[in-house]
């Protein structure tokens, strides 16, 4: 039975809120959610974190619904949408859930709400325009996990057929100690922990 089945990373059965996050996200449209792979690292991370977590881009809530799976119960999670309808709808999906708080707001908003001790950025514009703000948004110790990469075997990391800047002032920026993880053959995320 094993040499027929499908190559998997991990378990393919996911937690319920992550499973009604995505369930949303079909129904809204929404291609670009979390992978589960990107998820189950998030997961990871948050159950080694205390305080307060945050997401940029909340998009249908899989993210934070992700981080939510691992999280202790000492922590919080604060997660941010600029859509107002969306937001809202996500607020309704995690209303049960006392330590989930959706601001229906600009990536800025939520940055007011640190210090994180895991911030997941999943916002285009906060991943290229600011990355001194999330700098100073985390706290020392702090995971900062950026995802949407495809993987780079070579230096400088390229992309297209061009060197990805993006990636490499990630990796070169002294206020971090930063990898490449490659999540999945076609995806990898970048692991930052504040120095």
């Amino acid at each position: 039975m094993l040499c027929n089945s499908q190559p998997v990373s991990a378990p393919p059965e996911l937690p319920p809120l992550v499973s009604a996050a995505l369930s949303l996200s079909g129904r809204r449209g929404f291609v670009s959610a979390t992978r589960n792979e990107t998820g189950r690292l998030l997961a990871t991370l948050a159950a080694s974190r205390t305080g307060t977590l945050g997401e940029v881009g909340t998009g249908c809530g899989v993210g934070s619904a992700w981080l939510r799976s691992g999280a202790t119960d000492d922590t919080k999670i604060v997660t941010a949408e600029s859509d107002p309808q969306l937001a809202k709808v996500v607020a309704e999906l995690f209303a049960e859930d006392g330590r989930i708080e959706v601001l229906s707001a600009d990536w800025s908003a939520l940055i007011e709400r640190g210090p994180f001790s895991l911030l997941f950025v999943d916002a285009r514009e906060a991943k290229l325009s600011a990355r001194d703000v999330i700098a100073e948004a985390v706290e020392p110790g702090g995971f900062v996990v950026l995802d949407d990469f495809t993987p780079s075997a070579v230096w400088p990391p390229m992309y297209g057929g061009r060197v990805d800047t993006l990636r490499q002032e990630w990796l070169m920026d002294e206020r971090f100690t930063t990898v490449e993880v490659m999540v999945a053959p076609d995806a990898a995320v970048l692991l930052a922990t504040k120095r």
